[in-house]
């Protein structure tokens, strides 16, 4: 089995792309879905989120813009 990876910025046709490979029945991985399922609502990577960044989990959702404040007041969290 071939494995291609599928990458490029917004707007260059990914996800239209990953369709086109979905209706000709390929196996597709989307890694956002992935990363939108442990971030979403009860996901399994809040947690972890939560002891790196307290205050950025509330209600068992993820709050993007605490989490966005507290990764931006500490450069040696982009690495």
């Amino acid at each position: 089995m071939k494995i291609i990876g599928l990458t490029g910025g917004i707007g260059m046709g990914k996800s239209t792309a990953a369709a086109i490979f979905h209706r000709a029945r390929m196996p597709v991985f989307d890694a956002d879905l992935a990363v939108h399922r442990l971030q979403g609502p009860r996901g399994r990577a809040l947690p972890y989120i939560e002891a790196l960044f307290p205050g950025t989990v509330r209600d068992k959702t993820l709050d993007r813009g605490a989490l966005r404040s507290a990764v931006l007041g500490q450069p040696d969290a982009l690495r």
